[in-house]
């Protein structure tokens, strides 16, 4: 073994140790997404009045293909430049998002049990601004449009 690796693999793995704190620990759930913008991240005010943005990222997956696309819905308390920013960011933006997520349930206007996942933005990288030349084809343009509108639709919902 040399003696770069040594200290890696000889060593006895530490138990995880917190840091000082006053809270009592409690359990997380993480998550990272790479994917594109749906929109332009969009100023809310919560019921208390505190300013939040909201965005959607969709991120691909899958064989080339039959690609699928899934909808994540980001919350983001950011405040000053970081906030002013995000709210620069265009459609189309590639990001790399880290978050916390949260399940949120309630019942619909016919009474069926609908659950979503929230992401609580921590972190945010621009990986790739969108280009300015045009989509591929009108076709291509509108299926995007259409997967939006429904994403916007079930975001509406949520609320």
């Amino acid at each position: 073994m040399s003696a770069f690796l040594r200290p890696v693999f000889g060593a006895a793995a530490r138990p995880a140790v917190r840091s000082f704190s006053s809270t009592s620990a409690r359990g997380i759930a993480r998550v990272q997404i790479i994917g594109n913008l749906a929109d332009t991240p969009e100023l809310r005010a919560t019921s208390t009045g505190r300013e939040m943005l909201r965005y959607a990222v969709a991120s691909n997956s899958g064989p080339r293909n039959d690609r699928v696309t899934s909808w994540f819905n980001v919350s983001c308390f950011a405040e000053g430049k970081l906030r002013d920013f995000l709210l620069t960011l265009p459609k189309g933006t590639t990001v790399f998002v880290e978050g916390e997520l949260s399940l949120r349930a309630w019942t619909d206007e016919e009474g069926r049990s609908k659950t979503a996942v929230n992401v609580l933005h921590r972190n945010l990288e621009v990986l790739r601004r969108p280009y300015s030349a045009p989509r591929e084809t009108p076709e291509a343009e509108a299926e995007t449009e259409g997967e939006h509108q429904e994403h916007q639709e079930h975001q509406e919902h949520q609320q």
